[in-house]
């Protein structure tokens, strides 16, 4: 009973993709414009990175703060030394989280170019 619900999700998921295959080449030859496509999904991206960066700054500083704390607090060497591994690991995550939304800020208009070059 399984291998037939198997193999019926598998050809459900095979006809499904050549059929979004066939459209997608179907789209790609008559030469379609993407601007109309692209452009509420790059205004959509611009609105939110201002929020989005704003709430994890704070949410990343309140964290490091709490982490610090617990680090001041500790008593025994195994609890200063683990909180320090939290506080190192916050940091580096929060400042990975900030370097990319920048590169994704400066990458956006380069790739809107492209875009509108090569549609």
């Amino acid at each position: 009973m399984k291998k037939l619900g198997l193999c019926r999700m598998g050809t459900s998921l095979v006809a499904g993709t050549t059929l979004l295959g066939a459209l997608a080449t179907g789209a790609f030859a008559a030469g379609t414009n993407f601007d109309t496509v692209t452009t509420p999904i790059v205004e959509l991206i611009n609105s939110l990175l201002g929020p989005i960066l704003a709430i994890v700054g704070a949410i990343g500083t309140l964290y490091c703060v709490v982490l610090g704390v617990k680090y001041a607090k500790a008593e025994e060497p195994q609890d200063r030394e683990k909180a320090k591994s939290h506080l190192k690991s916050a940091i580096i995550g929060f400042v990975l989280i900030f370097v990319l939304m920048l590169a994704l800020k400066l990458s956006m208009p380069i790739l809107q170019d492209w875009v509108a070059t090569n549609s």
